[in-house]
């Protein structure tokens, strides 16, 4: 049966039509002459049909046998999807450490652990899995390749099992030393393997193995083809990740579980951008890279859907409750999807979702760091729609100097509290669970990094997890901030609800919310009101504080000017800035329906029309610089015409040219025009500025310590016949966006003083 092609270049597995399993298992190797007329399969061979045969490789066979040489192997990994399996290739380097660590088992028959892919996977060698380490994701098959296998109506070559291919390996080696060809392997399950020379290896399926629903003789009896080595097939395999990291960039999702049209989840999109910057770094780094100037940077996805979603809460399961019947699927993806923007405006679960976020990051940190003990680059942040406003009140309410994190270092999490962990479980009747946590060795600073599946694992029931999850998310404060004490920030200006000392006779009568709301905006480091009109987090919430200060912040695709406005924010001091974070950038798609400007909220006297991302290749779009040369081209039309009509009236009403005053000496009679007509030249000074990409600098405030905010990414030739059509696409293109990956390497590497390689036109 046709096979769905494999995905970024892999091989493309066809579900076998025998039980692999067995015939892989158990194969007997069969040394003999086909010729004989009443072989099925050399009968199979004579009467192949000529499509199965037209791109059969044939070999000179006059030519004088080469010596055997082994195959030299390449490890792959298995990527399995609803409908579609593929084998990947590990970078060339990953393999060579693979191999190297496969001999060292064979001496020693231990486990051994490589880091692969930029240390963001471990392989168990031994074991043939390769395991996710920063992210939770099902372990996946690895495979030492050797033989390789492509069916007649298949695309791509697939690996063979490793017994297998060592039955196949031992009869290309004894055929090649005798240089006695037409050599088959035969399998109890009846599947036959044919060496007819070096170039020409096909495989044969037994007619009762064939698909039920292929009738035709000629169908039945095409062979697949087999190829030797990774080097005669054709596949793409990826350049190794150079081991140094520049920078750290932790990227938080919207909405939903999905990121894109294909809903693919946020580890995919970030591999997506991931792989766009490192061939941006090739091509406009290029020699950065060859003076070993730069690395790479490490992007790390931060999910917090699955926390909001899981048994913690148990969210779904009330809203499924309540939810109809009729349209399912709709009312489906509105309860996962739409539902979370409520869940956020919510101060339940608002509180879940900034302590998931703050919790993985400084997981994702304290992991990192310990993989990368040389790592001393600065770290930044990227939110994506809802992820950008999460980050953004966090970024608001964190604090700054030896307050926001005293005895906390930026490589520890932090603590809960001076209790030990028997105590922690004995406050909350859970201490016959302390026998389970010291087994896997897990105190009180571990437990804080603890999610609900992790304590799952450990076989705590849902009951106690829950109390376990709600003390962390209770507890979890610095230890200078105390439940009950209350500490202002400088300049701290107090909001219009809660009175200031001129009117303290009144502050008694406030209501319990709103004192609770002035200490619970106290304790957490509250917005600094100096430089806005009202607050501008959730009010109700006790923002946690990051383990280290993000170099850059970036916004994509953001809704945070909708959602400041809402909440009745009207202007921003140009003299704000975030306590722990100097620059932030707000990048946005033309046709992004979710994208809101900043910079009008901080400058309103100025329209300011915003930044335009360079296109990655060094220009803008073709139909972009068609449709300026065409706006220009009409504004010269334009004043040529006028310039024309203005001149012939003046020639009209002028006297005689005898008549005119004599030009003085030293002027030309194009400046005598140019002072008789002055509004021609008013009117065609737009034309001239036109043509100067330069602008002027225009300080928009500190958010960005002065630089402009707003960046707009240029629309595709396509997506300009109708904004509409691609409204949803232009949402979710961010995670593939080459200008928008080029931009952030700027700005991190500008930081670090490396030149930028213009891109060749």
């Amino acid at each position: 049966m046709p096979n769905s092609p494999g995905e970024e270049g892999g091989l493309s597995q066809a579900a076998p039509n025998v039980n692999t399993q067995d015939l892989f298992d158990n194969p007997t190797q069969t040394v003999a002459k086909g010729n004989t007329p009443e072989d099925q399969v050399s009968h199979m061979v004579d009467e192949a049909s000529p499509s199965s045969t037209s791109s059969f490789e044939m070999l000179d066979m006059e030519s004088s046998p080469a010596p055997y040489q082994e195959v030299q192997p390449h490890w792959f990994f298995c990527r399995r999807a609803e409908d579609n399996t593929s084998w990947l290739p590990f970078s060339r380097e990953d393999s060579d450490k693979l191999e190297n660590a496969c001999n060292t088992i064979e001496k020693t028959e231990t486990e051994v652990v490589v880091a692969v892919d930029g240390e963001r996977y471990d392989v168990h060698v031994k074991e043939r899995k390769r395991y996710a380490v920063y992210w939770e994701q099902a372990p996946t098959e690895v495979r030492r390749c050797t033989w390789f296998y492509k069916g007649d109506k298949d695309t791509r070559f697939m690996p063979y099992p490793e017994d297998f291919s060592k039955s196949l390996e031992e009869a290309y080696m004894i055929a090649v030393t005798l240089d006695e060809w037409k050599r088959k392997l035969d399998f109890p399950t009846g599947e036959t393997v044919i060496l007819h020379n070096p170039k020409l290896i096909m495989q044969y399926q037994p007619i009762g193995l064939q698909d039920e629903w292929v009738s035709s003789p000629s169908e039945q009896t095409r062979p697949r083809t087999v190829k030797r080595g990774v080097d005669n097939i054709s596949v793409e395999i990826p350049d190794g990740e150079p081991e140094k990291v520049d920078h750290l960039v932790f990227m938080v999702h919207g909405i939903g579980p999905a990121c894109d049209l294909r809903f693919r989840s946020i580890i995919q999109c970030v591999n997506d951008f991931r792989s766009a910057s490192l061939s941006l770094l090739a091509s406009h780094y290029k020699r950065a890279q060859q003076d070993g100037k730069i690395g790479r940077v490490e992007f790390l996805p931060v999910n917090w859907h699955s926390a909001l979603h899981g048994d913690a809460t148990g969210v779904d399961e009330d809203i499924q409750r309540i939810t109809l019947p009729s349209i399912s699927r709709l009312r489906h993806f509105t309860n996962d999807t739409l539902l979370d923007l409520f869940f956020y405006n919510s101060p339940t679960y608002c509180q879940t979702i900034v302590d998931t976020v703050a919790s993985e990051i400084n997981r994702l940190h304290t992991l990192f760091k310990q993989r990368h003990p040389d790592f001393n680059g600065a770290v930044s942040v990227v939110g994506h729609s809802l992820g950008s406003l999460i980050l953004f009140d966090l970024l608001t309410n964190q604090k700054t100097g030896s307050e926001a994190r005293k005895g906390v270092s930026s490589d520890e999490p932090f603590h809960l509290n001076c209790d030990t962990l028997e105590q922690t479980l004995t406050r909350l009747g859970l201490q016959q669970y302390l026998d389970t946590l010291q087994a896997e060795n897990v105190d009180l600073e571990s437990l804080t990094l603890c999610q609900d599946s992790d304590l799952k694992d450990l076989g705590i029931p849902l009951g106690p997890r829950k109390k376990i999850l709600n003390y962390i998310r209770r507890k979890w404060l610095p230890e200078d901030c105390k439940p009950g004490a209350v500490h202002l920030a400088p300049g701290l200006q107090v909001p219009p609800q809660v009175t200031s000392d001129q009117d303290s006779n009144q502050s008694s009568g406030l209501t319990t919310q709103q004192s609770q709301f002035h200490r619970a905006q106290s304790v957490t480091s509250a917005v600094d009101y100096e430089y806005f009109d009202m607050g501008i987090g959730q009010v109700s919430i006790d923002y946690p504080q990051l383990a280290f200060h993000p170099q850059t912040f970036f916004a994509f695709g953001s809704p945070i000017g909708m959602f400041l406005t809402v909440r009745g924010l009207k202007h921003i001091d140009p003299n704000y800035t975030f306590p722990t974070c100097k620059s932030f950038y707000n990048i946005y798609h033309p046709y992004d329906p979710v994208a809101y400007r900043i910079e009008p909220m901080i400058v309103t006297e100025v329209d300011l029309e915003p930044m335009l991302i360079p296109h990655h290749k060094g220009r803008k779009r073709m139909h972009l610089e068609l449709k300026d040369s065409l706006t220009r081209m009409s504004m010269d039309l334009k004043n040529n015409v006028l310039g024309s009509l203005r001149t012939a009236w003046q020639s009209f009403a002028r006297l005689p040219v005898a008549a005119l005053p004599p030009v003085e000496e030293g002027e030309t009679t194009i400046e005598r025009n140019l002072q008789e007509t002055p509004a021609v030249c008013e009117e065609a000074e737009p034309s001239v500025s036109a043509e100067q990409p330069e602008q002027p600098e225009i300080k928009v405030g500190m958010l960005n310590g002065g630089r402009r905010i707003d960046y707009v990414l240029q629309e595709k030739p396509i997506e300009s016949f109708n904004e509409y059509l691609f409204a949803i696409q232009s949402h979710l293109c961010y995670w593939e966006s080459e200008d928008t990956a080029l931009l952030l390497l700027k700005e991190i590497y500008d930081k670090l003083d490396v030149a930028f390689d213009q891109p060749q036109q």
